[in-house]
């Protein structure tokens, strides 16, 4: 016997060790499973290659189960630190992985980042599956759940126990074994749809390109969208001539200066309909398709609709408040919108008068208007808003609002060579973690602007704190020859809103993770846009760039006239987006939709006028089909109603800057992350229930 236990043991110290140099091999192989001896623990960029992850992945992933497998089988009772909070801390390296997959793949998103990714999704929704729908565990959840009133928790644990028991009834956890089988079926699907939709459209929107090769066909355009679009025809090999894209730092000013009509009209009509052809990138097909598994999963799980499965965990909490928010400013809107075109029809009947105002003329003759009605022209503003002197500003504005420093740093690993990494540092000196910045356009970059991480802030279980690392990334021009880039208020704006995200980011102060709302995640990032065009802001960034004199006073008064300027047509295209999105998501019947159809008949209930397009059009809405905005694209109006009443706060004080204020707004709403309920955490920084006044007079719509 002792010789068989022998034998027995020595057979497991050998498989152990097989394992053990599998697992070292394995890390040396990958960077990703390896430690990360970086500065900052940053992501090792310059070892990482696209076939490291999938491995990588699915070696995370068996880490992960590990973890939960500990946590099922502790023989020990139920409790919050042995399972609500161990489950928390599970899967770190799968996170971090993860994480920067998904960055990656938004930044560099060629044929072998969309291959891995249409494979790693699958991978990863059949895990998160499997976790959620773990009999075992969602046991001991429920254990713990369910004695919640005698566990004397703090409102952080108390708040994670609350949403953790909540995440595994919405995903399953508590349906038959049948009916999960269908839920995994359903999710597979719909994570392969979703990425599909996003890589169509990054295909059709790289697809298109508007050449000119005759200069008088540039009329109008202003310098610096010449000279980039000179650029870009090189960078394709077409010298000599100029090459305009889809991206919108291209096919925004060329809709906004171009004299040539017909050429506006090529360019709008391409732009607004990109995966809407029958073809391979067709995204009617796809869209309709998500929509049926939305409804599916909603019902199956036991909502009415996925609006209302998606509404449950947001502060508006059900589609009517949603529907009734934006139906208050619908009708304003849509007036202010009426009046605009009556004002830009007289402007057009000067040149063109037998002939009538469509969508790809309303921007062109809105900045005919502004030269006329407020003798601003927008281009004349660009020089004072070149790409630094906005970011100086930005960081002064941070500084002086939260004492936080950012320095630049050169020894961290990037992974594109226009990158840039900042270190942030608290008031007192503090390392509070570390900022990317990606600035400039490529046909590999999905478009738009958006605030990631890399890291998550939290502390680790023995109590130390894990630095976030944030990043932020938009689509400017690239800048051309020694001409630095020059922003339009619209994108200084753009970089306000983007820098309140990583604020929000850097600020966190939690102990778990837990997400925040997404009605009100924009909060601290919209409030940032309060700041970027105010008079006494304007003069401590906003300098010539050739001559560093700072704008002038008439100019800023030029702005702040015109603020109001606008809105009508801004917030209705916006509203008909929201409403759009929400239309599709309280369908109650899982037939697929007829998307050209029903986009016609959402927008024309609430009577859209044929200039004005939502701002995404249903085949091309990434927010919303691609990305994790499903009925939720009304949330940036949401969280406008709160930061117009937020910023409030300060001019009551008759101090933008007021530290009292920041420091509450910091302590209240940044550091807390989502950790408590979001409502509670706007009462406890305002002190009383947010107006709607503040946002319809900053809109001009009362």
């Amino acid at each position: 016997m002792k010789k068989i236990a022998f034998i027995l043991i020595a057979a497991g110290l050998l498989a152990s060790s097989c394992k053990n140099q599998k697992k070292e091999n394995m890390q040396e192989q990958n960077p990703l499973l390896a430690e990360w001896n970086t500065p900052y623990g940053a992501p090792p960029f310059d070892k990482i290659k696209v076939a490291h992850f999938q491995p990588a992945i699915e070696e995370a992933i068996k880490i992960k189960e590990a973890e939960i497998d500990s946590i099922v089988n502790n023989p020990a009772e139920p409790d919050f630190k042995n399972t609500i909070a161990a489950l928390s801390y599970s899967g770190s390296l799968l996170d971090k992985i993860v994480l920067t997959f998904f960055n990656l793949s938004g930044t560099i998103n060629d044929d072998e980042f969309q291959k891995a990714e249409t494979v790693i999704s699958t991978i990863l929704t059949k895990h998160s599956d499997d976790v959620s729908m773990n009999a075992q565990l969602f046991e001991r959840i429920k254990n713990v759940y369910d004695k919640k009133a005698s566990l004397n928790l703090n409102p952080e644990e108390s708040h994670l126990l609350e949403t953790t028991y909540k995440h595994f009834v919405r995903n399953g956890a508590a349906l038959s074994k049948e009916d999960q089988d269908k839920l995994r079926k359903i999710n597979e699907e719909l994570s392969s749809m979703e990425t599909l939709f996003g890589q169509n459209l990054l295909s059709e929107t790289n697809a298109f390109d508007l050449t000119i090769d005759k200069k008088e066909d540039l009329a109008g355009l202003p310098e610096t969208s010449v000279s980039s679009a000179e650029q870009t025809a090189k960078e394709k090999g077409q010298e000599g001539k100029w090459i305009f894209t889809l991206q919108n730092p291209s096919v925004i000013p060329f809709l906004q200066y171009a004299d040539n009509r017909a050429l506006r009209e090529k360019i709008w009509t391409a732009w607004t309909n990109r995966a809407n052809h029958d073809n391979d990138k067709d995204n009617k097909t796809v869209l309709a398709k998500i929509a049926s598994l939305r409804f599916q999963k909603a019902q199956l799980l036991g909502y009415a609709t996925f609006a209302d499965y998606v509404l449950e965990e947001r502060m508006a909490k059900n589609p009517k408040n949603v529907y009734d928010l934006l139906n208050k400013l619908w009708t304003p809107a849509l007036a202010n919108a009426k009046k605009e075109l009556s004002e830009l029809q007289k402007i057009m009947d000067k040149n063109r008068k037998a002939e009538k105002m469509e969508a790809w003329d309303w921007r062109y003759y809105t900045e005919k208007l502004r030269k006329e009605k407020y003798d601003l022209d927008e281009e004349a503003i660009k020089p004072y808003l070149s790409l630094t002197n906005v970011q100086n500003g930005i960081f002064e504005v941070s500084n002086k609002l939260y004492g936080i420093t950012f320095t630049q740093i050169k020894d961290v690993p990037i992974y594109y060579p226009d990158v840039t990494v900042w270190d942030a540092k608290d008031e007192n000196g503090k390392h509070l973690g570390i900022l990317y910045m990606d600035f400039y356009a490529r046909a590999s970059k999905s478009g738009g602007a958006w605030c990631t991480s890399f890291r998550d802030q939290c502390k680790k279980g023995d109590g130390s704190n894990v630095e976030p690392i944030v990043s932020i990334v938009f689509n400017y021009p690239k800048p051309v020859s020694d001409q630095p880039v020059l922003l339009s208020i619209d994108e200084t704006q753009t970089f306000f809103h983007e820098f309140g995200h990583a604020l929000h980011a850097l600020f966190s102060n939690v102990t778990y993770r837990n997400d925040v709302p997404r009605d009100f995640v924009e909060l601290p990032s919209q409030i940032m846009e309060n700041w970027s065009m105010e008079p006494e802001v304007l003069k401590m960034y906003a300098k010539h760039y050739k001559t560093g004199e700072p704008m002038p006073d008439a100019l800023i008064e030029k702005i702040q006239k015109m603020s109001k300027f606008d809105q009508g047509f801004g917030t209705t295209e916006y509203l008909a987006a929201s409403i759009l999105d929400m239309d599709y998501h309280v369908l109650k019947s899982a037939e697929n939709v007829k998307v050209p159809e029903f986009e016609t008949r959402s927008m024309t209930k609430i009577g859209l006028i044929k200039q004005i397009p939502p701002r995404y059009r249903s085949t091309y809405f990434a927010h919303v089909f691609g990305g994790g905005y499903a009925a939720g694209y009304y949330s940036y109006i949401w969280s406008a109603w709160l930061d117009a009443d937020a910023f409030q706060a300060f001019k009551e004080k008759g101090n933008i800057f007021d530290k009292e204020t920041a420091t509450k707004f910091r302590n209240e709403i940044l550091s807390k992350s989502g950790s408590m309920d979001a409502m509670q955490m706007y009462l406890n920084f305002r002190g009383k229930q947010p107006s709607v006044d503040a946002l319809l007079e900053r809109r001009g719509l009362k």
